[in-house]
C-alpha cells in the first residue's frame, strides 16, 4: 500500500483522535489545540525542511516545486473509524440485522469522485470501507485498490449496456436509475443469472439545500424515480413484485448545505417504501437500503460539522425502524470522509496592490479549488499564513485577496480577506481540500496537477514522514494529452 505505516495514538495528543475538537476560524478555542491542527503545523513545516514545497528555481539543487497537495493519513482513519462505530453502536446489540449488505449489516462505500486515488481507496478499505463508483473509470480505480467487488456499488444516471454488462459479470452491486434502464437490466438477466445484488433509486423529492447544484432529491432532480410524480410509486410497487430479484432500495437526498432534517426525511421516505413494497409481495424482498451520504462539511472552522455520530442519532428519531433489525444498510459517504483530512499548500510567487487592495499571487487557484473559484459564497475555503520556512505567521491582520495563477480576473481563492500581511516566499497552506477540490484536477491554462503525498507523525511527534500518493504531472503528459503525438492531423 502506499500510504504510511500505522502510527500508534496510544498517550499521544498529535495522534489521538479523541483530542480533536473543534477550532474557529480566528484560531483555536480555549485548551490545547486539537489533534488535526498539531499535526497539520508539523507537516507544513516538515514538508519545506524535506523540500516537498520550494520556490520552483529548479536547477537540479533539491529545491522543490512551489505547490504540493497533502492528506492526512491518521485524519483519514480516524474518519472511517467514527463512521463505522456511530452505525455499529445503533444496531442490535444481539447481531440480529440480517446480512443484506455483501454479508454483513452495514456496508459503507466510499463515493470514489470525491477522492479518486487509488493508495486512498487502498487506506479506506484496509479500514473496512468499500467503493460507491459512478463511471467505468471509479470502478477501475476501486479495482486498482484491491477493493473486492462484493464491496462495490454502481450508482451512474447514465449507465451503458456494457458498463451493466461488467457489473453483472463481476457481481458489483447496481441501482437502476430509471424504468428504461430496468428494462435493460431486465433483458441481460434474461440472458443469465448474476450475483450482483440489484436495487432501483428513488427520488424522495423532499426538496433543496442552500446549494441548488448538488441538491439530488429536489421535484426535478435527474436521479431516480420521482416518487411523488402521479403514479410513480404504484409504478415502483408493480416493479418489485413483478421481478424478485430487485432486493434492494436506494436514494440519496443527501448534500453539502442540506440540514440533517431533510436528509433524514429522505430516509424516513425509502424505509416506507421498502415496507410497502414487502407488504404489497408479502415477503421481505427488500433487504437492504441504501441510503447514501451527502454529511454536510464544516469548511469555516477545524470542527467537522454534523458528526456521523449525530446523524445517526438523528437517523434513529425519525426512522425509529431502521436500526431495528429488518434491513442491512449500505452508506456512500464521500467529502465527509476526507475533506478535513487535505491540505494545499503553495508559495505566495508575489505580492502588489490594486485599487488599495493587497494582493498576494500565488500557485493555487481555478485548477485545485475550482468550485469555490467558481461559486465563492457555496464553496468558501480558509487560507492559513506560513512564512517561508513553515511557521505560522503572526501580526496584525491586513485585508488582502489570494490570487491564484491562471489567466482570468475571478481565480481567487479569497477576496478581502484578513490575514496578516504577506510576502513573497510566505507560505499559505488551504485546508479541508481533501475531497473534490485537488482531487478533481481542473486544467485551465494546461496548468499540471500537482503532487500528493499522504503523511504521518511519529508518536511524540518528533517526526514526519511523506508517501508519495501521486506524482506531478509532467509537461510531456500535458503535451500527449493535448494531441502532441499527432500535430499535423489537421493539416
Amino acid at each position: 500500500m502506499a500510504v504510511a505505516d500505522r502510527t500508534d495514538p496510544a498517550n499521544d495528543p498529535v495522534n489521538d483522535p479523541a483530542t480533536a475538537g473543534p477550532v474557529g476560524p480566528g484560531g483555536p478555542a480555549a485548551g490545547p489545540p486539537p489533534a488535526a491542527v498539531l499535526r497539520r503545523d508539523l507537516a507544513v513545516r516538515a514538508a519545506v525542511a524535506q523540500g516537498l514545497i520550494g520556490t520552483g528555481e529548479g536547477g537540479g539543487g533539491g529545491d522543490g516545486p512551489p505547490l504540493v497537495c497533502l492528506l492526512d493519513v491518521a485524519g483519514i482513519r480516524g474518519a472511517a473509524a467514527g463512521l463505522r462505530a456511530a452505525f455499529e453502536e445503533a444496531l442490535p446489540a444481539d447481531g440480529g440485522v440480517p446480512a443484506g449488505a455483501a454479508g454483513g449489516p452495514v456496508l459503507h462505500a466510499f463515493a470514489v469522485k470525491a477522492c479518486p486515488l487509488v493508495p486512498v481507496l487502498r487506506l479506506l478499505a484496509a479500514a473496512g470501507i468499500g467503493a460507491e463508483v459512478a463511471s467505468p473509470g471509479e470502478l477501475a480505480l476501486a479495482r486498482a485498490a484491491g477493493i473486492p467487488t462484493d464491496r462495490i456499488v454502481l450508482d451512474s444516471p447514465a449507465k451503458t449496456p456494457a458498463e451493466l454488462r461488467e457489473a453483472l459479470a463481476l457481481g458489483i452491486a447496481v441501482n437502476a436509475d430509471n424504468p428504461q434502464e430496468l428494462a435493460r437490466l431486465d433483458a441481460l438477466l434474461a440472458a443469465g443469472p448474476t450475483a450482483s445484488p440489484l436495487g432501483l433509486r428513488v427520488n424522495p423529492q423532499i426538496g433543496a439545500g442552500s446549494i441548488g447544484a448538488l441538491s439530488t432529491a429536489t421535484a426535478t432532480s435527474k436521479f431516480g424515480v420521482a416518487l411523488r410524480d402521479p403514479g410513480a410509486r404504484e409504478w415502483v410497487v408493480r416493479a418489485y413484485r413483478e421481478r424478485p430479484w430487485l432486493t434492494r432500495l436506494h436514494t440519496h437526498s443527501g448534500s453539502q448545505g442540506l440540514p440533517l432534517a431533510l436528509m433524514t426525511e429522505g430516509v424516513r421516505e425509502a424505509y416506507a417504501l421498502a415496507e410497502e413494497i414487502n407488504g404489497a409481495v408479502g415477503r421481505r424482498q427488500v433487504d437492504t437500503l441504501d441510503i447514501g451520504g451527502g454529511l454536510p462539511v464544516d469548511f469555516t472552522s477545524d470542527g467537522p460539522g454534523p458528526t456521523y455520530a449525530a446523524y445517526v442519532s438523528a437517523l434513529r428519531g425519525a426512522v425509529p425502524g431502521l436500526f431495528a433489525g429488518r434491513y442491512g444498510l449500505v452508506t456512500e459517504f464521500g467529502r465527509s470522509l476526507l475533506a478535513k483530512h487535505g491540505l494545499v499548500l503553495t508559495r505566495v510567487e508575489y505580492t502588489k496592490s490594486a485599487g488599495g487592495r493587497s494582493i498576494a499571487v500565488t500557485h493555487a487557484g481555478v485548477q485545485l479549488a475550482t468550485r469555490t473559484v467558481y461559486a465563492p459564497a457555496a464553496w468558501p475555503l480558509r487560507v492559513l499564513a506560513y512564512d517561508a520556512k513553515g511557521a505560522p505567521r503572526t501580526g496584525p491582520r491586513v485585508a488582502q485577496d489570494v490570487a491564484g495563477p491562471a489567466c482570468f480576473a475571478g481565480d481567487l481563492l479569497a477576496e478581502d480577506r484578513p490575514l496578516p500581511l504577506l510576502h513573497p516566499g510566505d507560505l499559505l497552506a488551504v485546508p479541508d481540500t481533501g475531497a473534490y477540490f485537488f482531487t478533481a484536477h481542473y486544467g485551465y491554462n494546461s496548468l499540471p496537477r500537482p503532487a500528493v503525498y499522504g503523511f504521518t507523525v511519529a508518536p511524540g511527534g518528533d517526526a514526519v514522514r511523506f508517501t508519495p500518493v501521486r506524482p506531478a504531472q509532467p509537461l510531456a503528459a500535458i503535451v500527449a494529452e493535448a494531441g502532441g503525438d499527432a500535430p499535423d492531423a489537421l493539416l
